[in-house]
Protein backbone atom coordinates (compact mmCIF):
# COMPACT_ATOMS: atom_id res chain seq x y z
CA UNK A 1 0.00 0.00 0.00
CA UNK A 2 0.92 3.66 -0.44
CA UNK A 3 -0.14 6.85 1.27
CA UNK A 4 -2.60 8.97 -0.70
CA UNK A 5 -3.40 12.57 0.14
CA UNK A 6 -6.30 14.27 -1.59
CA UNK A 7 -7.08 17.96 -1.95
CA UNK A 8 -9.09 20.36 -4.05
CA UNK A 9 -12.69 19.75 -3.08
CA UNK A 10 -15.07 22.49 -2.10
CA UNK A 11 -18.39 24.16 -2.65
CA UNK A 12 -19.22 25.64 -6.05
CA UNK A 13 -22.27 26.81 -7.93
CA UNK A 14 -23.73 24.74 -10.72
CA UNK A 15 -21.83 25.38 -13.93
CA UNK A 16 -18.57 25.95 -12.12
CA UNK A 17 -15.38 23.90 -12.19
CA UNK A 18 -13.14 22.13 -9.73
CA UNK A 19 -9.83 20.31 -9.93
CA UNK A 20 -9.23 17.54 -7.45
CA UNK A 21 -5.73 16.32 -6.65
CA UNK A 22 -4.51 12.94 -5.51
CA UNK A 23 -0.87 12.72 -4.43
CA UNK A 24 0.44 9.22 -3.94
CA UNK A 25 3.63 8.33 -2.14
CA UNK A 26 6.43 6.42 -3.83
CA UNK A 27 7.30 3.97 -5.26
CA UNK A 28 5.36 4.54 -8.44
CA UNK A 29 5.39 0.81 -9.08
CA UNK A 30 2.65 0.59 -6.47
CA UNK A 31 0.46 3.14 -8.26
CA UNK A 32 0.48 1.97 -11.87
CA UNK A 33 -3.30 1.97 -11.77
CA UNK A 34 -5.17 4.88 -10.23
CA UNK A 35 -8.79 5.84 -10.23
CA UNK A 36 -11.38 8.27 -8.96
CA UNK A 37 -14.58 7.12 -7.33
CA UNK A 38 -17.41 9.07 -5.76
CA UNK A 39 -20.11 8.33 -3.26
CA UNK A 40 -23.16 10.42 -2.52
CA UNK A 41 -25.18 9.98 0.68
CA UNK A 42 -27.36 6.90 0.50
CA UNK A 43 -25.80 5.73 -2.75
CA UNK A 44 -23.19 3.17 -3.68
CA UNK A 45 -19.67 4.14 -4.54
CA UNK A 46 -19.36 4.63 -8.28
CA UNK A 47 -16.40 4.92 -10.59
CA UNK A 48 -15.62 8.23 -12.24
CA UNK A 49 -12.38 7.68 -14.14
CA UNK A 50 -9.30 5.50 -14.18
CA UNK A 51 -5.75 6.13 -15.37
CA UNK A 52 -3.11 3.53 -15.96
CA UNK A 53 0.56 4.29 -16.56
CA UNK A 54 0.56 2.38 -19.82
CA UNK A 55 -1.67 5.14 -21.18
CA UNK A 56 -5.07 3.58 -20.70
CA UNK A 57 -7.69 6.12 -19.61
CA UNK A 58 -11.26 5.19 -18.91
CA UNK A 59 -14.30 7.28 -17.99
CA UNK A 60 -17.70 6.28 -16.69
CA UNK A 61 -20.18 6.38 -19.55
CA UNK A 62 -22.67 8.47 -17.60
CA UNK A 63 -20.44 11.51 -17.12
CA UNK A 64 -21.13 13.26 -20.42
CA UNK A 65 -17.53 14.30 -21.08
CA UNK A 66 -17.39 16.83 -18.24
CA UNK A 67 -14.64 14.97 -16.41
CA UNK A 68 -10.98 14.83 -17.36
CA UNK A 69 -8.21 12.89 -15.62
CA UNK A 70 -4.49 13.46 -15.96
CA UNK A 71 -1.30 12.38 -14.24
CA UNK A 72 1.75 14.44 -13.34
CA UNK A 73 4.32 11.70 -13.72
CA UNK A 74 7.12 13.62 -12.03
CA UNK A 75 5.10 14.37 -8.89
CA UNK A 76 2.91 11.26 -9.01
CA UNK A 77 -0.22 13.38 -8.67
CA UNK A 78 -3.45 12.33 -10.33
CA UNK A 79 -5.84 15.15 -11.17
CA UNK A 80 -9.55 15.14 -11.83
CA UNK A 81 -10.89 18.18 -13.63
CA UNK A 82 -14.65 18.58 -13.38
CA UNK A 83 -16.35 21.19 -15.56
CA UNK A 84 -19.94 22.37 -15.76
CA UNK A 85 -20.66 20.93 -12.33
CA UNK A 86 -24.20 19.81 -11.66
CA UNK A 87 -25.97 19.32 -8.32
CA UNK A 88 -25.93 15.56 -8.95
CA UNK A 89 -22.12 15.66 -8.94
CA UNK A 90 -22.15 16.45 -5.23
CA UNK A 91 -20.45 13.60 -3.41
CA UNK A 92 -17.38 12.52 -1.53
CA UNK A 93 -14.69 11.85 -4.10
CA UNK A 94 -12.08 9.19 -3.42
CA UNK A 95 -8.79 8.43 -5.09
CA UNK A 96 -7.49 4.88 -5.22
CA UNK A 97 -4.28 3.21 -6.36
CA UNK A 98 -2.94 -0.25 -7.00
CA UNK A 99 0.20 -1.76 -8.51
CA UNK A 100 -1.88 -3.10 -11.40
CA UNK A 101 -5.54 -3.47 -12.26
CA UNK A 102 -6.74 -5.30 -15.33
CA UNK A 103 -8.44 -3.09 -17.90
CA UNK A 104 -11.72 -4.92 -17.37
CA UNK A 105 -11.62 -4.31 -13.61
CA UNK A 106 -10.57 -0.65 -13.43
CA UNK A 107 -13.97 0.42 -12.12
CA UNK A 108 -14.09 -2.18 -9.34
CA UNK A 109 -13.28 -0.62 -5.93
CA UNK A 110 -12.18 -3.97 -4.55
CA UNK A 111 -9.27 -4.05 -7.01
CA UNK A 112 -7.47 -1.15 -5.32
CA UNK A 113 -5.36 -1.58 -2.20
CA UNK A 114 -4.73 2.07 -1.33
CA UNK A 115 -7.30 4.81 -0.80
CA UNK A 116 -7.24 8.49 -0.07
CA UNK A 117 -9.18 10.14 2.73
CA UNK A 118 -11.81 11.55 0.40
CA UNK A 119 -12.61 15.11 -0.55
CA UNK A 120 -16.08 16.63 -0.48
CA UNK A 121 -17.62 18.29 -3.51
CA UNK A 122 -20.75 20.36 -2.92
CA UNK A 123 -22.70 21.93 -5.78
CA UNK A 124 -25.39 24.54 -5.21
CA UNK A 125 -28.12 25.17 -7.81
Amino acid sequence: QVEIVQSGGGSVQAGGSLRLSCEASRPTSKTNSMAWFRQAPGKEREAVAAYRRDGLVKYADSLEGRFSVSLDYAKNILYLQIDNLKPEDAAMYYCAADPWVDSTRLFEPAEYDSWGQGTQVTVSP
